[in-house]
């Protein structure tokens, strides 16, 4: 469907009872009260797993920005498994077709789609979302223990939480493992859901992910989101100095003592916006630009100044006589009320991010708006559209 909804996007919410029961434990911190000791595992449970998300399911097995043993892959994926977010490779995945679709009716968790509550955590619970998708990790999923991994999504979170026990009691159950989980939730949701929302577009990457310096605080660096877009294979996601990254700055460490190695950064025409854009980026900005023009009002103003015309009723008889050369026929008149190419030009300059394929863009996106005018203009005149709308 054009909204990206369907049938199937419905939240089954049998499902999604553990995770509210999780929310609901974090009050019973009335009654345990909340120790030093649970504090600070809390805290410290906290840093880890959300390294371990940005450092794993995110850098390494969605986008294999750096390279690693499979001994220390299995730990990361491990560790980030402790957050209860599912399985390793069901997560890396997801994350795979969000980057193929993004903020398209194809996007599992756009919330310029289908909203922010959806797109923060409903899209968890939508049934036809259970299931791991092999084949878009096809490169990790030959390996039994991630496999096993994946197979057994809650078993590593299910370890923590009799170790938080163990540690620091009643009180570590509930605050330094419900309490911390609860936060890792939505810290790591906050990506798929602020970070398309809130924050600046430095780079044009035909979506609408943004940089965000206080989810960067929160995710140790994943909040420079619209960095992350724009150069996905980047182990980095602050691509200057300012950029608060620690996920990379603990992956630069690690490389040292040789635990990981060949970490990929981003190139400069990247970093300085200088890289053209590819054409499968040009053509989907070009359409949202397109698509922001009053193509209504436009061809109703082109049909108008048409009627006045002297000889408009032989003219449409024309092109309702010749369907197949129809468009042709559009194209030879001249439609002043049309944004010009140095308008369609301004009208993007003033909405994007500094790009060398500006021109490009304007090119593709009045080319789009003429298709659009042009299909209103034949399903007045009674002939059937050219192109898909």
């Amino acid at each position: 469907m054009a909204d990206g909804r369907n049938e199937q996007d419905d939240i089954a919410y049998p499902s999604s009872i553990a995770f509210l029961l999780i929310h609901l434990a974090c009050f019973a911190a009335l009654w345990t009260g909340v120790t030093w000791r649970a504090a600070a595992f809390a805290a410290a449970v906290y840093v880890l797993r959300i390294f371990a998300i940005g450092a794993g399911f995110h850098r390494y097995f969605a986008h294999r920005a750096y390279r690693t043993s499979r001994a220390f892959a299995f730990i990361l994926a491990f560790l980030a498994q402790t957050s209860a977010q599912r399985g390793v490779l069901w997560w890396a995945a997801n994350h795979r077709a969000h980057h193929r679709n993004s903020d398209t009716g194809r996007d599992v968790h756009s919330p310029v789609q289908r909203g922010f509550l959806y797109a923060h955590l409903g899209w968890i619970f939508v049934p036809r979302n259970d299931a791991t998708n092999y084949d878009m990790v096809r490169d990790f999923s030959l390996y039994p223990e991630l496999m096993w991994l994946d197979r057994h999504p809650y078993l590593p979170a299910l370890l923590l939480a009799l170790l938080s026990l163990l540690i620091a009691g009643p009180s570590g159950l509930v605050v330094g493992f419900c309490c911390s989980t609860v936060a890792v939730w939505h810290a790591t949701f906050s990506i798929n859901s602020f970070a398309h929302l809130i924050g600046r577009q430095r780079y044009v990457t035909g979506d609408a992910s943004r940089n965000n310096w206080l989810l960067a605080l929160l995710t140790m660096g994943e909040g420079w989101h619209n960095n992350h877009h724009a150069y996905q294979a980047s182990v980095r996601q602050g691509f200057f100095w300012w950029e608060y990254d620690p996920t990379y700055y603990l992956l630069r460490t690690l490389s040292w003592v040789g635990l990981v190695w060949d970490l990929h950064a981003p190139p400069q025409p990247v970093v300085l916006g200088e890289q053209r854009l590819g054409r499968s980026v040009i053509d989907k900005v070009a359409c949202q630009i397109a698509a922001s023009f009053p193509v209504n009002q436009i061809a109703g103003q082109v049909l108008e100044a048409l009627a006045r015309a002297p000889g408009w009723q032989e003219m449409k008889t024309r092109a309702l006589t010749a369907r197949s050369q129809a468009e042709a026929f559009w194209r030879d008149i001249d439609l002043p009320q049309v944004p010009t190419l140095d308008e369609v030009r301004r009208f993007a300059r003033q909405r994007l991010a500094q790009t060398p394929s500006l021109d490009d863009i304007a090119v593709r996106a009045r080319e789009r708006l003429l298709e659009l005018v042009y299909s209103r203009l034949l399903e007045t005149a009674g002939t059937a559209p050219v192109t898909s709308v």
